[in-house]
């Protein structure tokens, strides 16, 4: 993987990973049309513009993460306790599935097709909210926490949108939409970060060993991980932003338009 395929890897990242379109799916399809190996250490790299764009997470939520703490230091049953115990409920389901059931996945699921067809479930769950509107409520319940983290985690499939299906889960579940946009992207924080420090010592010199475990044949050059790094961040800061008012104002159809199209696009691709 050369500097220009990093950085255009990079800003699909940075830009997928919070519209509801799937920016694993994303990542794969880029590859593709790029004419990249996506065994060739791509996990590695993966993990590097995940890694990105929490980061910009962090900056475009940073009042947020601070009333958190603020609230967590006083040492008492406040909201900011309220808020932080929904985030470790929610997850529950994506550490069991990490944790236990990761490679079974990775090995069952992978390539093209199946990234089409997560794309058209992502669709249909995004329609399936223009059409079902419950009553809205204003906060998250524990209950609706750990739904939505079982949306989450089923979000581990390429093609299936994890910002797509949390918010669209906790839309049908009757969550209003300021709530999720923020919650859906505050509570990715913890499982990306801490899979990031597991592989942190591969990611900064990968054994071949660690290579030859995940199918990866060469490591990706130093240069190219740090392009892809730096544009899957500034673009990841742009995209927060702009998802988070988008979620608040517009209805959520036009993505799953555009999800049936591309998967649909994917699935012939893979077939022919």
């Amino acid at each position: 993987m050369n500097e220009i395929q990093a950085l255009l890897l990079g800003l699909v990242q940075g830009l997928t990973e919070y519209l509801p379109v799937s920016s694993s799916g994303h990542l794969q399809i880029g590859q593709m049309l790029l004419g990249i190996d996506p065994e060739a250490g791509g996990l590695t790299f993966d993990i590097v513009v995940h890694v990105a764009t929490v980061l910009s997470t962090l900056v475009i939520l940073w009042k947020e993460i601070i009333w958190i703490f603020k609230g967590l230091f006083k040492f008492q049953w406040n909201d900011e306790t309220k808020y932080t115990l929904n985030i470790l409920i929610s997850m529950i389901p994506v550490g069991v599935v990490g944790l236990c059931f990761k490679d079974q996945v990775e090995a069952l699921f992978h390539g093209t097709l199946v990234v089409g067809v997560c794309l058209v479930i992502t669709s249909l769950l995004l329609a399936l909210t223009h059409y079902y509107q419950p009553k809205e409520k204003e906060n998250i319940s524990k209950r609706d926490a750990f739904i939505i983290g079982l949306a989450q985690a089923c979000a581990v499939l390429p093609g299936l949108s994890r910002s797509g299906s949390t918010i669209a889960t906790g839309l049908l579940l009757g969550n209003s939409r300021k709530s999720l946009a923020q919650f859906s992207f505050l509570m990715v924080i913890p499982p990306i970060l801490g899979e990031a420090l597991l592989d942190a010592k591969h990611i900064i010199a990968p054994s071949a060993e660690y290579l030859a475990e995940h199918g990866a044949t060469v490591a990706i050059p130093t240069l190219s991980l740090i392009v892809g790094f730096i544009a899957a961040f500034v673009s990841g800061c742009i995209a927060c932003k702009w998802m988070i008012n988008l979620v608040k104002k517009c209805k959520l159809i036009y993505f799953a338009i555009y999800c049936a199209v591309i998967g649909c696009f994917t699935i012939a691709y893979s077939l022919l």
